[in-house]
């Protein structure tokens, strides 16, 4: 037999060519499904097999619409007959019980030109964790807000209580709670308030320090957990209405402030509760404030000290929203940090008061956090954008405005996300604001912002040299950027800071 030597050669090479590709379609951390116009699974590459919804050998042959939960097939089938009509990208977000636990997928869905369907499915849970975090700490904020407001504007402690714990119950899901204020004479937890008790408020007695688990508490300065109530003696928890309750869970949460005990907030649940650990840290934060407005001989004395202490709320929320968007992979820290730093040191320059310049450190840690509801697909593509995409992008100022007006606290740093992207000359977005129009801290972070993003490197450009962003900033004043900032920004040179 005769072997063509030159054919020979071309062998080795095609093979070594098809393992490195096998290595990274392995290595690749999203799933690929080849499927035929009737949405028949021809083969795929999946590197981790633990994310698939069934075992892998039950995909091939069998159209992707059936190997799925019927809400799941739903979506999956109306996004196949688009890309196949269309020949456009389709992306489609769902949620599996998988092996692991509950994940969330995006699909992206493109027809190739043999008529065929490629499906890249990617894990997002994370980022999805994320945008709920987010969701869970505004929230959580706004009841803050609505706690801050009640003490600042009443008198009345019943009132006050009565707020804090409406807010307590809900924010917390938990069927119901009270709080007890030390009497300071007879050191006696007496009832002041509650919330979703079915038993009359008198059968709720007094417990004295030392005593019962809310006693036990007050003494020794530290949360009672009883996750399960089965599991402890009869007649040792309640006074005998409390028993009727029937509740499975319950927590006593001391009231400190100012170093003295002032009370004791119960947490009831009818139900075994298993709470994270930012659930406990959002139980100690009401509770801190539960100690406070019981504290206040006068209200007015001490609203100083809760806004302060609502203020590094904010702060440590405003950290978290930050890291979301890194996490997410909007942002990155580098970028975020920067940025405000720089911001900051500009406002200074402008002679920006002290209190001003933590609106602008704010609004600068917040400024694109509408993108969170811009699809990751969008931000991170590294070609240019359509005209669709582009308008899609656009948004993400209005969406900051949406997330964070709520927030009364935040109101002075809404400048900066809001109008960030407006231009001095009236050509920007979203309003076309120009000239004084647009507030000064936008302005502000308008040239930082930008040369911030031309010396940094994007998946669609390399980055600017110093020397050339300068220049940019120089060429543009009084055309994209106020002039005076403009030229405050380029005496300041921020990279000596």
């Amino acid at each position: 037999m005769e072997i063509d030597l030159e054919n020979f050669k071309n062998i080795e090479p095609q093979a070594d060519a098809l393992i490195k590709l096998d290595a990274i379609f392995r290595a690749f951390p999203d799933m690929l499904f080849f499927m035929d116009a009737d949405g028949r699974i021809l083969s795929y590459e999946a590197g981790k097999t633990s994310s698939l919804y069934r075992l892998p050998e039950q995909f091939l042959g069998q159209p992707m619409q059936a190997l799925f939960p019927p809400d799941v097939a739903e979506k999956l089938s109306r996004a196949f007959q688009d890309a196949l009509q269309t020949g456009k990208v389709v992306p489609v977000e769902y949620r599996l019980q998988v092996p692991e636990g509950e994940c969330w997928f995006e699909a992206r869905l493109i027809k190739t030109a043999e008529s065929r369907v490629i499906a890249i499915v990617r894990d997002v849970t994370d980022r999805v964790a994320a945008a709920n975090q987010i969701q869970s700490q505004l929230t959580r904020l706004s009841a803050l807000h609505t706690i801050d407001a009640t003490i600042s504007s009443s008198f009345d402690l019943k009132v006050i209580l009565s707020v804090i714990l409406r807010q307590i119950t809900g924010q917390l899901g938990v069927d119901a709670a009270d709080i007890l204020v030390l009497h300071q004479r007879t050191h006696m937890l007496e009832y002041a308030a509650g919330h979703g008790f079915t038993t009359p408020v008198s059968e709720h007695a007094a417990v004295m320090i030392g005593q019962g688990y809310a006693g036990t508490a007050a003494l020794q300065r530290r949360t009672i957990s009883i996750p399960a109530l089965d599991s402890q003696p009869a007649g040792s928890l309640f006074s005998p209405g409390l028993k009727q309750e029937k509740f499975a869970s319950y927590y006593a949460v001391p009231l400190i402030a100012k170093g003295q005990v002032n009370g004791v907030l119960e947490i009831y649940h009818r139900s075994i509760l298993k709470p994270a650990e930012d659930w406990f840290e959002f139980l100690a934060t009401l509770a801190g404030h539960t100690a406070l407005a019981i504290d206040s001989a006068s209200l007015f004395q001490d609203l100083q000290r809760t806004n302060f202490e609502l203020g590094l709320a904010y702060d440590t929320a405003i950290d978290s929203w930050s890291r979301a968007l890194v996490l997410s992979g909007r942002e990155t820290d580098e970028h975020i940090q920067r940025v405000t730093h720089w911001t900051v040191d500009l406002g200074s320059a402008c002679r920006v008061s002290e209190k001003d310049q933590n609106d602008l450190r704010r609004g600068a840690l917040l400024h694109d956090i509408g993108k969170l509801m811009i699809p990751e697909t969008i931000l991170n593509k590294p070609g240019a954008l359509t005209e669709v995409e582009w308008e899609i992008t656009k948004r993400h100022p209005r969406h900051a405005y949406e997330i964070l007006a709520p927030i009364r606290q935040l109101a002075a740093a809404l400048d900066i996300p809001r109008f960030h992207h407006e231009r001095w000359d009236g050509s920007g977005y979203p309003d076309g604001l120009r000239g004084n129009q647009i507030p000064i801290a936008a302005r502000i972070f308008g040239v930082v912002d930008v040369y911030a993003a031309l010396i940094s490197a994007r998946p669609y450009r390399p980055a600017w040299t110093i020397q050339a962003a300068q220049e940019y900033i120089r060429e543009q004043s009084g055309t994209l950027f106020d002039p005076l900032i403009a030229k405050a920004f380029l005496q300041t040179n921020p990279h000596d800071n």
